[in-house]
């Protein structure tokens, strides 16, 4: 493990917090997919959270980075914001731990899957006691906030978990959420926020691979260590000694779902649509390419760049078919899911469709409906190989269902 950047930071402290990290970032991020997912919806299991698919509004100024950084003075997911967590952040904000204690409990005992109110509720918790580990979490609040409540459980139930454990060497773990908004300039100004603070031990993202690329550079020069829970692109391997990822690189998703695609599905001519502006969907269809070649399939060059701007999506599963292709592969940035879907209500079942890890959203549940039935993607987790494991029966028991 790196050195980071005080060297009062042990890295005892730096192994057992990373370790708990990377067992509770994939599980609980999930539950939302593994307890709302329609019967017969999707073939491939559930996997860790993915690249964000759609954006939402900005619910904070661009103006000001202390207003997407919060520790519990503030909340950053506007649509939580009812009146007793409001109450409970105005507590914080003054010092008031004993009595942000009590009202976040109570927040949680209406919401009980409300990732922001625990984490908040731990820090005031580590803020009461004194003595702390303090690191950030950044996630697309504004970019997605689906994707940012899953990455946020899987941080929340680690920092639950040490916290119920006494702390690490006695101190508890305090999280500062940011919002990036998965924006490569805003990650930027956040990263350059983090690395400032001489407390942070490390930090918990970015989300999209444009994010977490455009940040690495600043975590990498500062001395910090940033652990990506989502990013796939290859560039972001490389980049230093301080940068890490919990998620299978974009060629090892790739590989699987080539053999799959070739020796499973049957499939040796396949068609591939990326969006050409997106590193992660770039390095996805490149390397699935190669991976295709070498099980003995072959690829059919169709025009299907989601980026274009004159994209048509009803075009697509006939040019394929008219090209001689036998199946269909989605693999499209977090921007253009919606287009990627589109093909896929086109397809009609005239050929078979697979997806990428990013297919891997709600939005692919909620928009193709039943044109996604059957659907092979390509997932890094899968929740038969973690079957009676305690780490996700504790992570049921903590958030129960997503709403």
């Amino acid at each position: 493990m790196p050195e980071v950047k005080s060297n009062s930071k042990t890295s005892k402290n730096l192994v057992l917090f990373v370790y708990l990290l990377l067992l509770a970032v994939i599980g609980p991020a999930l539950f939302w997919l593994i307890n709302n997912k329609p019967q017969g919806a999707l073939k491939s299991g559930n996997p860790a959270p993915k690249e964000s698919a759609s954006p939402s509004s900005d619910p904070v100024e661009a103006g000001s980075i202390q207003a997407r950084l919060s520790l519990g003075n503030q909340v950053l997911f506007t649509e939580d914001n009812q009146p007793e967590k409001q109450a409970a952040v105005r507590a914080y904000e003054k010092g008031d731990y004993p009595a942000a204690i009590a009202k976040f409990s109570a927040v949680l005992t209406n919401n009980r899957n409300d990732p922001e109110s625990l984490i908040y509720l731990n820090n005031s918790k580590a803020a009461l006691k004194g003595k702390l580990i303090k690191i950030g979490a950044s996630v697309p609040v504004g970019g997605n906030l689906n994707v940012a409540r899953e990455i946020l459980r899987g941080v929340a139930q680690a920092q639950n978990e040490i916290e119920r454990a006494g702390g690490i060497d006695g101190k508890l773990l305090q999280v500062e959420i940011a919002n990036d908004n998965n924006d490569p300039a805003m990650a930027k100004q956040i990263a350059a926020a983090f690395v400032k603070d001489r407390n942070i031990l490390a930090v918990i993202g970015h989300n999209s691979s444009e994010a977490s690329i455009a940040a690495a550079p600043i975590y990498q020069e500062g001395g910090l260590v940033m652990i990506s829970p989502t990013s796939v692109a290859r560039n972001l391997s490389g980049i230093g000694s301080h940068i890490f990822r919990t998620t299978p690189s974009s060629k090892a998703m790739a590989n699987a779902l080539a053999t799959y695609v070739t020796q499973a599905a049957r499939k040796t001519k396949v068609a591939v649509c990326s969006a050409s502006k997106t590193e992660a969907s770039q390095s996805f269809q490149e390397e699935f390419i190669t991976a295709i070649f070498e099980n003995g399939g072959k690829v059919i060059n169709i025009p299907c760049d989601f980026s274009a701007p004159d994209f048509n999506a009803s075009d697509v599963p006939a040019q394929a078919i008219s090209a001689g292709a036998e199946a269909l592969v989605l693999a499209p940035s977090l921007n253009t899911i919606n287009q990627s879907i589109d093909v896929l209500q086109a397809a009609k079942r005239r050929l078979t469709v697979f997806g990428s890890q990013t297919m891997y959203s709600i939005e692919t549940l909620k928009q193709g409906q039943s044109d996604a039935n059957g659907m092979v993607l390509a997932a890094p987790w899968h929740p038969s190989l973690a079957a009676g494991s305690p780490f996700a029966v504790n992570a049921k028991k903590l958030w129960g269902g997503i709403r």
